[in-house]
């Protein structure tokens, strides 16, 4: 499958992106398993963890199973929330933006300041669902200008005080790309059923 083929939601995600010198190159994937953050793996291998814990769980039907189940699930919410703050505290904020959209090969954000195409990124994203942190690298594909426009047609000029930014991942681990599929399927599972309640309630 190639990048573009996966599918990328419209979400607001917090992420940490750190554009490197023009002529600055991505690691090799050696270099780059090396460089990642041990906080950043555990988060996956935990992430990782859990959906395979909840497999096995939904294995489990009878009423005796029933008490098991909820304390297990009590403390996997006690972990998450402990993940989810440590991880927090990897969230540079003189670097942070949100994204428009994510997927697994791909996101967007809106940045006040132009990036130039092809310029590489160093870059966080902060899941919430599964919550996870994943460290990976970016090349710039887009950056156009976002904006109203002016209402002058005599220019066709737009309010250029924001840019919107594409970024393609360049190194990127397949089970942290598993996540940014896992991640985007809950929004879209969310969204569909938004859409279900409120067609209902009309």
């Amino acid at each position: 499958m190639i990048q573009d083929e996966y599918f990328s939601v419209h979400a607001g995600l917090t992420i940490n992106v750190e554009p490197l010198d023009d002529n600055t190159a991505c690691p090799d994937d050696e270099a780059f398993r090396l460089e990642i953050p041990p906080l950043f793996r555990v988060a996956s291998e935990c992430s990782e963890l859990e959906e395979s814990t909840e497999r096995l769980l939904s294995n489990f039907g009878s009423d005796d199973s029933k008490a098991l189940i909820g304390y297990l699930g009590a403390q996997n919410t006690k972990i998450n929330l402990l993940l989810s703050y440590v991880l927090s505290q990897q969230d540079d904020p003189t670097i942070r933006f949100t994204t428009r959209t994510f997927g697994a090969s791909r996101l967007s954000f809106i940045s006040p300041t132009p990036l130039t195409l092809g310029r590489n990124a160093r870059i966080k994203l902060f899941l919430n669902d599964p919550p996870a942190a994943i460290y990976c690298y970016g090349e710039i594909i887009d950056c156009q200008p976002y904006g109203n426009q002016s209402g002058d047609d005599s220019d066709n000029s737009c309010d250029k005080s924001n840019y919107e930014v594409h970024l393609r991942y360049t190194q990127l681990l397949e089970s942290d790309r598993d996540l940014l599929i896992r991640a985007a399927l809950h929004v879209q599972q969310k969204l569909l059923r938004e859409r279900a309640q409120q067609r209902s309630d009309s």
